[in-house]
């Protein structure tokens, strides 16, 4: 019978506070030695999860960010033409040594590595609808081969895998099929309260109160285009602590809302709010049963 233990690689990191079901999900694809792939709204920590994975298993990180133009090669190696040219007109290098001018990708530099490492291919959902396909074959075998040259890159030691997405394009089925899935619910109340305690470990209680009801109060309001995420309350209490306000600064406002709210839409929306006379919470039984069971 395997040992439970060694299925338990990953359990999360004093500056990363993971879910269990995201714990499962990174231990499943390590058993597995599949892609993990994971979703949800910008700002739950995607791409930091890659850098606290790596920190945990002590592999090195190789990241892949995914933009509209990226193609799939990219991540496996590059051949610099340019450079070569340049070098056969001004007679510097060696032209007729091509493997001079192929230069590796971070999915081929983790393929190529003599030790474990963790892939991130961050936002892959940014590339257009081919690029996912266009990955499956080196994801599945872990090798490609340098057309240039005609030498095959074959992993050592497979890498973990890391793949993030927005959700902002469906995937394709095939690509789906061949990882491990977990979607990044938004934090509840409680879980909120420890990442902001990895992030901000000596905030007084109260004020940790009147910024959280604000915070979810926010997120419960309708008529926002964009809700503000964890990495903008992190940044709202930064500018908190900064400004020296405290508790009682916040309980009938919110003070600099550019931290939060990132279009004009919104924040004329709670400008209109507030012009109208409506009030902001100050306790959560403000905020109704959901947050008070």
């Amino acid at each position: 019978m395997t040992d439970p233990n060694e299925f338990l690689q990953f359990e999360g990191t004093d500056g990363y506070i993971a879910s269990s079901s995201l714990i499962d999900a990174v231990n499943a694809a390590i058993a597995l030695q599949r892609p993990l792939l994971i979703k949800g709204e910008p700002g739950t920590g995607k791409t930091l999860l890659a850098e606290h994975v790596a920190e945990s298993l002590g592999h090195p990180l190789e990241k892949w960010h995914i933009k509209s133009t990226s193609k799939a090669q990219e991540g496996l190696y590059v051949y610099d033409t340019v450079q070569r040219l340049n070098d056969a007109r001004f007679g510097d290098g060696n032209v007729s040594e091509i493997r001079s001018y192929i230069k590796l990708g971070a999915m081929g530099r983790a393929f190529n590595a003599d030790k474990p490492h963790v892939l991130l291919i961050d936002e892959i959902d940014k590339a257009d609808l081919e690029f996912p396909n266009d990955l499956l074959r080196e994801l599945d075998e872990m090798r490609f081969t340098v057309m240039e040259t005609g030498d095959e890159v074959v992993a050592k030691i497979r890498p973990l895998v890391i793949i993030t997405s927005n959700n902002e394009r469906e995937l394709p089925d095939a690509f789906l099929r061949r990882c491990v899935f977990h979607f990044i619910d938004f934090p509840d109340r409680d879980l909120m309260q420890q990442i902001v305690a990895v992030h901000h470990p000596h905030l007084e209680t109260k004020l940790l109160d009147q910024v959280l009801v604000k915070f979810f109060w926010l997120r419960e309001q309708n008529q926002l285009r964009k809700k503000p995420s964890t990495s903008e309350l992190i940044d709202w209490i930064s500018v908190l602590l900064r400004s020296g306000m405290t508790a009682d600064d916040i309980e009938q406002h919110i003070p600099f809302l550019g931290a939060l709210l990132k279009n004009e839409q919104d924040t004329e929306a709670l400008d209109e709010y507030s012009e109208r006379g409506g009030q902001y919470p100050s306790e959560w039984a403000d905020l109704g049963p959901r947050y008070n069971n």
